[in-house]
């Protein structure tokens, strides 16, 4: 979802806000571990996912892990974009065949699809590419849908002036159609993000060498809780950060729309 626009005098506000929620979360989290009143076995304490976390950098163990998770997430998130982009947009502007599919389409979306993950190890090996796989599966149809729709609520008015001054249909996809699915294709690349995490997570788990899925398979074999808190928070700041890029390029392209409770006047 796209940011409120805030007066800049409240920015530092809620800043300062974000960081006294964070600090007091870790804080109790802590008091409640140090006193005994949770068990640091099962719930770690922040001492030691701190101490996991600088000594994977410190040591460097976790760069090809972070990198390898990285890349399959961003391939994942990439490819599944383009085809959703591509198939919404197609399907939406053929609707007879948007109709024949439909059944096809709504059946493969019922699907886990986190059961194909061993298929995909078989027919991809314990690569990057069968965790690629999976995340374009998950992040396809939330792409699909979305563009789909946004392509589906454009204005018959719009479209019918945009034709009567002579716009061609290379036009009216490129200044009606587009424009109007832009907004629905931001908002799915934000649940993309997170989603294209979990097949490359998911996939880790279930065969792999190395990424921080795997880091925290392992972590788990031992009962290492503060190195499975300590891999799922770096692919929590993951996966912000590229939240946060999709944000940025959101902005950039968006900017002919007007903001919230912005509206247009004129003159008296």
């Amino acid at each position: 979802m796209r940011a409120i626009a805030l007066d800049p005098r409240n920015r530092l506000l809620v800043l300062v806000t974000r960081f006294a929620l964070l600090a007091g979360g870790i804080l109790l989290w802590w008091i409640l571990t140090s006193r005994g009143w949770i068990s640091a076995f099962f719930f770690g304490d922040p001492v030691g996912v701190a101490r996991r976390i600088a000594g994977w950098f410190v040591t460097g163990s976790v760069y090809t892990h972070l990198y390898t998770t990285l890349v399959e997430t961003i391939l994942a998130f990439l490819i599944g974009t383009v085809l959703g982009l591509a198939c919404g947009l197609w399907l939406a502007l053929n609707p007879f065949l948007a109709v024949v599919t439909d059944p096809f389409i709504k059946a493969m979306n019922s699907m886990p699809r986190l059961i194909f993950a061993p298929i995909f190890a078989l027919w991809f090996g314990l690569g990057i590419w069968s965790k690629v796989a999976l995340g374009v599966t998950l992040v396809f149809f939330v792409v699909f849908f979305n563009v789909f729709q946004g392509v589906r609520e454009v204005s018959p008015a719009v479209l019918a002036n945009t034709r009567m001054l002579g716009a061609n249909s290379r036009e009216l996809m490129r200044h009606v159609y587009l424009p109007s699915a832009m907004s629905w294709v931001f908002s799915s690349l934000h649940n993309a993000v997170g989603i294209a995490f979990v097949g490359s997570v998911v996939g880790e788990y279930l065969g792999s060498e190395k990424g921080v899925g795997y880091l925290i398979l392992l972590a788990e074999g031992v009962f290492d809780i503060n190195s499975v808190i300590a891999g799922i928070l770096l692919l929590t700041v993951f996966a912000l950060v590229l939240d946060t890029t999709v944000s940025l390029v959101e902005d950039h392209f968006m900017r002919w729309q007007p903001s919230a409770g912005q509206t247009v006047s004129g003159h008296a």
